[in-house]
């Protein structure tokens, strides 16, 4: 549902240089004044500037690095991805409210985004950091139309999508650490966390999560991990010079969000081996030496391949060929590891 508010920020948006009155504002709402006046002053508090005239009326002034549903959906030309969009300032985890959300029946490509996560998690049940306002903590709810076998697609084509959507938002170079950790300059900047609901061969749905570092600078990372974690903002000073309030977070998420739903719509068209193709173009991975630990069991070798199914193909010194499908896969110059 549309709400008053909603409406009244896209009238401001389409104005432009230009102030509208609250009069104007109360006859295309059908509202009083008062309840104008109250929307604007709500949309103060979030952070727009809006400034306010007896005389003129209302005109917005400056768009803050926001996440609502607003500031995503607007100009976002997804058919699947993101028709419905939650935020919240703060939850426990996206993934968590995402999943509580899918047993409940919501659609395909539900999108749920938080300012903070309280107890964000990563992969191997890892803990994620998620600070306020700081990053993209996003999850998207998928309901594919795939077998068992391609889950894993998924999980490489959701990389792919978000290194391909920093290329395109911010002219970014990133690459994909096996199977989907996002890396720049042999740092890790985003992490995916995939989770499913299955019966027997018949997936329920996934649970897609993103988190992304946007904002850190280096002290907002432990210093045990500053030599193996980046945000994008000390990234793009360090290179290029530029500062990350340049961008806006909610420009990069319907990217990102645009990106997925073109690597989903091929999965579910039986298209995995582009998605594969488009993955090796951002590896970081094929041609190292990796360190593979499961379980008890740890081994080197040079990564040569992914197969159709996504497994990492590792060749071991003794010539011995191993699939590697889970895990934890270290790369030699990556993430600390030397």
């Amino acid at each position: 549902m549309i709400r008053v508010k909603d409406i009244i920020l896209k009238k401001l948006k389409e104005s432009k240089e230009d102030y509208i009155s609250g009069e104007e504002l109360s006859s295309i709402l059908g509202v009083s004044r008062t309840a104008v006046w109250k929307c604007i002053n709500e949309l103060k508090k979030e952070g727009y500037v809006i400034d306010s005239s007896s005389k003129k009326g209302y005109k917005l002034c400056y768009v803050p690095d926001i996440i609502n549903p607003w500031e995503i959906k607007e100009g976002l030309d997804t058919k699947i991805i993101g028709r419905s969009v939650h935020c919240f300032s703060e939850v426990d985890s996206t993934n968590n409210y995402a999943k509580m959300l899918a047993q409940k029946g919501c659609e395909d490509g539900t999108v749920i985004l938080a300012e903070r996560q309280t107890q964000g998690r990563g992969r191997l049940g890892r803990s994620w950091d998620s600070m306020d306002k700081k990053g993209i903590w996003m999850t998207v709810v998928l309901r594919p139309a795939v077998g068992l076998e391609d889950v894993q697609i998924i999980t490489l084509a959701a990389s792919v999508a978000v290194a391909s959507a920093l290329k395109k938002a911010m002219d970014i170079d990133a690459g994909i650490k096996w199977p989907n950790d996002i890396v720049l300059d042999g740092k890790k900047v985003c992490g995916i966390l995939t989770e499913m609901s299955m019966e027997m061969e018949r997936i329920n749905f996934l649970i897609l999560g993103i988190g992304m570092n946007f904002g850190h600078v280096e002290s907002d990372f432990p210093e045990e991990i500053r030599d193996r974690a980046t945000s994008l903002g000390l990234y793009l000073k360090g290179k290029k010079g530029l500062d990350i309030s340049g961008f806006r977070r909610s420009h990069l998420v319907r990217v990102i969000l645009s990106e997925l739903e073109e690597v989903y719509d091929k999965i579910n068209k039986g298209k995995a081996t582009a998605v594969i193709e488009e993955w090796k173009k951002y590896s970081v991975t094929l041609g190292k030496e990796v360190l593979i630990k499961y379980r008890e069991e740890q081994y080197t070798g040079i990564a040569e391949d992914i197969d159709q199914n996504g497994r990492l193909i590792v060749k071991q010194d003794d010539g011995t060929i191993r699939e590697v499908l889970s895990g934890e896969v270290s790369v030699r110059g990556l993430l600390g590891y030397t």
